[in-house]
Parts: C-alpha cells; structure tokens; sequence
C-alpha cells in the first residue's frame, strides 16, 4: 500500500513511518522540511501522486486561536482538494480526545472544525481521537506556574505513549475507512496533577505540584470527563511508570 504522512517529520510521524515500513508498505513523508505545506498547496501534488492513504499527523505551529483554527481549516481543506483530484482512497486524521466538550478552548474549537470538513467533505476518513502524550507531561506543568510551584488541575486524564498512538494509526491507515471516528488511550485514569508530578520527579525539576480542581488547561477549567475516553475506545498498552522508566534508561544510556 501506498501511503502519504502529513506531518512526517514531527513526534508521532518519527513514529509511525517506521512501523508502516517495517509492514511492507510505502511511505512517503510531506512537511515543510520536505517542501511539502499544506497551507500554501506547495508540493501537495507530487506528495499525493499514487497514494492510497493520506496520514494526517500535522501540527499548527502557533496555538494561537486564530492561527490554529486558520491552520486546520485551510490545511484540510488543501489537503482534501488535493486528494480527490489525486483519487486517494482514505484519509486518516490524527485528533483529541473531548475536542468537543472543550469549546473554550481555541486549539480544541480547531479540532472540531477540521473534524467537520473531513466529515462534510468527498474523501472516505477515519478520525483518530487521541488522549495527552506522556511526551508533553511537563509542558502542562509550565502552563500552571505559580511561583515555584506548577498549579495543574486535579481532574481525571488517560494519558497515552506517543508510540501507542503510532500504533493505532498504523493499523486504523490499513483498515477500510469508518467514515467515523474512534479513541484511543492509555490504559491508566489518573489525576493531572498526580501525573504531572510524577514526569516532573522523573526529569529532575524540583517544582512541587498543588493539585486544584479549578486550575487551568490551556485556558480551561476541566472536569472528570473532560479528558478520558469513551466505550469502545483502543487503549494503549505503556503505562506512566513503564514510560518513565524507559525515559531514564534512555537519559542514563
């Protein structure tokens, strides 16, 4: 099979365009390193040509409402256009988990808007909606600084290994379209908070963690369902500690 992945060159593409070749399938990488951009259409077409499979895994590079919610919109749609014209089979869009009970939140608002052209557009999709990288654990620490302490909300959260995620897109890209949606994520229910301290702990950054109900994420105040998946969702299989523990072998390797 042949396939196209959007965002190749970023944390879940390094991950992913392994496993899809090491299963015998071609692979094609398309970011703006490779002189692929969606936005502008550059080099859409020759990224295109004989896909079977489009992997969205692309990224805004500003978290900026509006520029998030540009990014998506106007990618997206390049991207379908593209497809159609180039008779791909399926496209495949990496997405989050609660995009839609967040709409206070600008990059979530993004998510559902590009969720919404995939579904009104003429290209069999399947969404994947993943839950909170362990990978940006300690990024969510930084966004609750409160002197020396990181104040971060004491709500439920499944967070998942990037590497499952990978996993899951490798599989759901060789299926039939769903021309729907699905989640995945990590096998633990744990609070914010707990997890956040736990990465902090692990790289070697002293800061306490407060746990507060009404601490924000992101711009938003989140609840025990805001975060988690549904019934039916995949789950990962790389718990906190397992991570954590790989993470410090690789450090001391």
């Amino acid at each position: 099979m042949n396939l196209t992945l959007i965002g190749g060159s970023g944390l879940i593409g390094r991950n992913l365009a392994p496993l899809l070749e090491r299963a015998g399938h071609r692979v094609v990488l398309a970011s703006p390193s490779q002189g692929v951009n969606t936005l502008t259409g550059e080099g859409l077409r020759q990224a295109l040509a004989g896909a079977d499979v489009v992997v969205d895994v692309s990224n805004s590079p500003s978290f900026e409402a509006q520029a998030v919610m540009d990014f998506f919109r106007t990618s997206t749609a390049n991207l379908l256009a593209a497809e159609e014209k180039a008779g791909v089979r399926h496209h495949v869009a990496l997405s989050v988990v609660g995009a839609d009970r967040l709409p206070d939140n600008g990059y979530m608002r993004a998510k559902v808007a590009q969720e919404a052209l995939l579904r009104e557009g003429r290209v069999p999709y399947t969404i994947v909606r993943a839950t909170q990288f362990f990978e940006f654990l300690t990024a969510i620490a930084g966004d609750g600084k409160d002197g020396n302490a990181a104040r971060v909300s004491s709500a439920l959260f499944q967070p998942i290994a990037a590497g499952d995620v990978a996993k899951c897109l490798a599989e759901v890209a060789v299926r039939d379209p769903r021309n729907g949606m699905l989640e995945v994520g990590g096998p633990q229910r744990l609070p914010m908070s707990q997890a956040v301290q736990r990465a902090l702990v692990a790289a070697g950054d002293g800061r306490p963690v407060v746990a507060d109900a009404q601490a924000l994420y992101f711009g938003t105040v989140l609840d025990d369902a805001s975060l988690v998946t549904g019934d039916g969702a995949e789950v990962g299989d790389t718990t906190l500690e397992a991570w954590l523990r790989t993470q410090a072998e690789t450090r001391h390797a």
